[in-house]
Formats: C-alpha cells, structure tokens, sequence
C-alpha cells in the first residue's frame, strides 16, 4: 500500500487528511514536528510527504517549513513532498517549489485536488522506479553480454542497440552470410566487426571492401583478382580480396553496387567457393566467410531487375538490421563522449542539443560534429553554439493546441509504454492523455 507522511503539528490538520487518505487505500503515517518527521524518513520508506510550512505559533514567516523541506530535499532527493501553506507563506512557497517541490496547496485545501496530486505523484514515482528497475536490468545484459563476447569496444546504452549487438553475437558462430542493412554511417561495418569477432574463424583475416567505392570492372578484379592484360592498366597478376579472405571472413558493404556480372559470379562462388580470376581459366577454392552490408532497398532493387533474387536469399540467411541514430537516442551521449577529445567535456545545453538533434547522418554526422565542435570550443567546455546544430522541424501543432498522434506515440516509445512518464514528459495528466489517446484513436496497450 503506498505510504503518505504527514508533518504538521495540528491534530486535526493531520486527522483529516489520514481520513481523506484511507478513502483510497493509502497508509498515512504522522508526524508531528520536523525532527519527527525525518525520523520517519530515516527509519522506514515513504512515497509522498505532505509538509506544513509552519510549526511556531509566534512566526508566520514558513522559516520552519522552508528549513524542513531543505532537509528532505538533501536527504531524499528524488521524493515529492507537498506543502500545505497559509497565505503568509505563499512567497516561500513558491520559491520551493521552484527548487524542487512538488506542488503547494493553500489551507483549507481542495480535497479533490489534493488527491489528484497526490495519486498523480504517485503514479509518477511507480513510473520511474519501474524505468530504474529496467535501466539496471539493460545494464545487467549488457554488462553480462560483454563478458561473454568480443563487443570490440563498441559503445552503446540503448536498448535497440544492445538487441543488434546480442543479434551479431548469437549468429557469429553459424557459418553462413549474413546480411547488415541500415542507412549510412549507422554503424554497419562495427556490427561486422562483432560477427567476425565471435565467429568460428575470429583468428582468421578480416578483409574488407566497399563495392560503392569503384567502377565494375576494377570491382571484379577487386573481389576475384586478376591476370597480367586482363584489363587495360593490368601490368601484374593480383589475388582478389576472396583469395586474401581464405580461412576468415570477407565483408562486402555496399554490395546494392555489384555489377550483374560480378552478382552472377559472387553467387557461384557462395554456392561453391570457387572462382577464376579476371583474365585465367584456372579455378580457385576458397573457404569465406561472407559478410555483407547495404542501405539500400535490395526487394526493391530485386522488382526493378537490377538485383539478383536468388544472391539476394544466399547474401541473407541471416539478417541484422541496423536503426538509424534517431531511433536510439540513448546512444548519443555516450557515443558523444567516446568521440571527445581529452580536457573536453560537454555543457548541459549542449547534450540536450544533441539529444534533440534528428541525425540524418547518423553516427558518422555525430562524430565529425564533435570533431568539428572541439576546434571551435574556446575551453574544456563544448557548448550548443560550438556545436552548431539544427534542430527537427518542430511538429505543427494541432488545432486544439495539444500534442500530435507523432508526439505522443514518440513519448510513450521513449516511456516503454508507461503512461504516467509519457504523460509528465508531455506536460499533461495521465488522464488528459488519454483522452487525448482516445481523440487521436491512439490504441491503449
């Protein structure tokens, strides 16, 4: 059963609101000095406190009221506490609440009022101990996923990214292709990294090449080497990147950009592991393990010709998906941080630049703005300015004034679902959210 503490040295004052209370199942517990309430908090847990301001009958100045909420907001910061105050001490208690409490109700109080607060703190307070309770346990995986595999050193915090990397690492071991997709500069080649990393060939060669990066005819040379006069300008005979691959894992990004010859002859050596370099009629085994990556619509490419469907299910027995930057905001700051040069730190207003940032470019534009942000800082502290960002487009607001269905769905993804913290991200009260839901034909779930 919840817990409200009442402090305030009026009997009846405390009476009453332990009657009101049990009207909707809260436990009241009383105190009736500021000595005795902190006795209370030290010695059993409380869910809200509800203080007077004043407890001499000689002073109507709230110094009491002012000195005890200090008190509690030093020992018990993440507590809401609710100050019952006379007109008097209104000034003071405005000013607390500016420093942090929760609300101020003037005496004689509205009881409804006073219990909508009330049950709306704690809703509130379920809501963030739920999202620690998930924190600790995404902090528990991924401590756990880290000592079991090879992560190579990637940095991440959110739990979209932890579900890829868990992917990656539990498909490593199965010796067949695996297909990485994901816009630019998401993170694809590190994914790759981690496949290899955790593969039944980890000690074998890493070989990398980016198919988007050169013209077909020298990308067919790339991937299968070629002989002296097979093409203009081949004055010596070169192994391929298949036969630099042998016995360990070739990744193949941007692979969309395959010729479809080159498309034609990867397959065969998919199906078979041989291959003939450009130019020879030699023949040439090899045991590869293929990685590939792509942004582009490869079903897409497979409708309009230009995409061999049966590569496209050999490239893809197994395939990750990368989220682009703006579908997992809780990597930004960490990753900010990793990218930092050393004596840069960043400014509060500066991470919340970067949080609200919609990241076209994704990890790569997070880096070279870091980069960029770091020779334009005039000491250790980054900035908003220095970084120099644009922000989304703000969402046009609604004819009524109120958040759009875009974001509240946004809001109640960032919750996980809890409606109370969706709500108090939103500045509305879990039932004018759901009205709002219910106006917007929102599903509850």
């Amino acid at each position: 059963m919840p817990t409200v503490l009442v402090i305030d040295d009026n009997p009846a004052v405390a009476t009453a609101l332990e009657v009101l209370f049990s009207l909707v199942d809260l436990r009241t517990v009383r105190a009736d000095s500021p000595a005795s309430g902190l006795a209370v908090l030290a010695r059993e847990p409380i869910d809200v406190v509800i203080q007077d301001m004043n407890f001499r009958a000689d002073t109507t100045s709230g110094e009491e009221g002012i000195a005890l909420f200090k008190a509690i907001r030093g020992s018990f910061p993440d507590l809401p506490v609710i100050l019952l105050t006379a007109w008097t001490q209104l000034e003071a208690a405005v000013e607390l609440v500016k420093a942090g409490a929760a609300d101020y109700l003037a005496k004689p109080w509205d009881d409804r009022k006073l219990l909508t607060a009330v049950q709306n703190l704690l809703e509130l307070s379920e809501a963030r101990r739920e999202l620690a309770r998930r924190k600790a346990g995404e902090s528990r995986r991924r401590t756990e996923l880290a000592e079991r595999y090879d992560l190579r050193d990637a940095v991440f915090a959110d739990p979209a990214t932890e579900r890829v990397i868990a992917l990656a690492c539990q498909v490593a071991r199965a010796d067949v292709p695996v297909l990485i997709t994901g816009a630019n500069g998401s993170g694809k080649e590190k994914v790759a990294e981690i496949v290899q990393a955790n593969s039944s060939v980890k000690d074998g060669p890493f070989v990398t090449l980016n198919c988007g990066a050169l013209p077909s005819e020298l990308l067919e040379a790339e991937l299968f080497g070629a002989e002296i006069g097979a093409y203009t300008g081949a004055s010596r005979a070169r192994e391929g990147k298949f036969e630099s691959a042998d016995g360990g894992t070739l990744f193949l990004d941007e692979i969309g950009n395959l010729s479809s010859n080159g498309q034609m002859k990867l397959l065969r050596v998919l199906e078979t592991g041989r291959f003939e370099r450009l130019g020879s009629n030699k023949e040439r085994q090899v045991k590869v393990r293929v990685i590939s990556a792509t942004n582009a619509d490869l079903p897409a490419m497979i409708r309009a010709g230009t995409f061999r469907e049966d590569l496209y299910y050999r490239l893809n027995t197994i395939e990750v998906r990368v989220p682009p930057l703006a579908e997992r905001i809780d990597d930004v700051i960490p990753l900010a941080q990793h990218f930092l040069e050393p004596g840069k730190r960043l400014a509060p207003d500066a991470r919340e630049a970067l949080r609200r940032h919609s990241w076209p470019g994704n990890v790569r534009e997070l880096k070279n703005a870091l980069q960029r942000a770091a020779l334009l800082a005039t000491g250790p502290d980054i900035t908003a300015a220095d970084l120099g960002l644009v922000g989304p487009a703000p969402a046009p607001a609604s004819v009524d004034d109120e958040p759009d269905r875009a974001a509240i769905e946004a809001a109640l993804t960032r919750a996980g679902g809890v409606i109370a913290q969706a709500a108090a991200e939103l500045g509305l009260s879990r039932q004018a959210l759901y009205r709002r839901m219910d106006k917007l034909a929102i599903p509850r779930e």
